[in-house]
């Protein structure tokens, strides 16, 4: 296993676009699929790791608790589903919908959208603001499962309530960290070898 921390792509960075297919309802999601919302969380997860297994009743939670706000949500797994079934389209739909994510799970089948956004571990988290601009990314809070701590998303939700109160997220954030996400063999991108360490 690769305990991966995020890259911490930089703040002010445009959200790059993508046009990914829901797995659930097989509607097409991008970056204009939330238009008009205030800010955007892209979040990187998948089904079989153990640090996303930790932390998706959160998950869960965030997604109710902001569906009737100003926050557009999306999840995305880009692991190579061919070695790792427990990722593949089918198995996410049944994830998806066992769990009541209210938010669209997409695949990433290409593995292009996680290298946009320099995605690097499960879970990793980016938060955009009303011009797409980021704003936060890093972890969820402090909680890891090897820990004693209770998942409350605090890290994540105080961005997020920084963003619709438009007042200012504070600059100084933690890297969330997890396990790598599964690139395809030779697929690899130069950031995973260069930020990564063996465990």
């Amino acid at each position: 296993m690769v305990l991966t921390a995020s890259i911490m792509m930089d703040l002010g960075t445009k959200a790059p676009d993508f046009d990914l297919k829901d797995v659930v309802s097989g509607k097409a999601i991008s970056l204009k699929s939330f238009d008009g919302q205030k800010g955007v969380l892209v979040m990187f997860i998948c089904r079989h790791c153990p640090y996303v297994q930790h932390i998706k009743s959160e998950l869960v939670r965030l997604g109710k608790d902001y569906s009737r706000k100003e926050i557009g949500i999306v999840a995305i797994s880009s692991n190579d589903a061919e070695n790792y079934p427990d990722d593949s389209p089918d198995s996410l739909k049944e994830f998806a919908t066992q769990e009541g994510f209210t938010f669209p799970l997409c695949h990433d089948e290409t593995q292009s959208v996680a290298k946009a956004y320099t995605a690097a571990c499960t879970p990793d988290f980016f938060l955009f603001n009303k011009d797409r601009k980021l704003v936060y990314r890093g972890q969820l809070d402090d909680s890891r499962p090897e820990s004693s701590k209770a998942v409350t998303g605090k890290d994540l939700r105080a961005a997020l309530e920084a963003l619709l109160k438009d007042q200012p997220i504070a600059p100084d954030q933690k890297p969330s960290l997890g396990c790598n996400i599964k690139w395809k063999a030779g697929a690899e991108p130069a950031y995973f070898k260069s930020k990564t360490s063996f465990i």
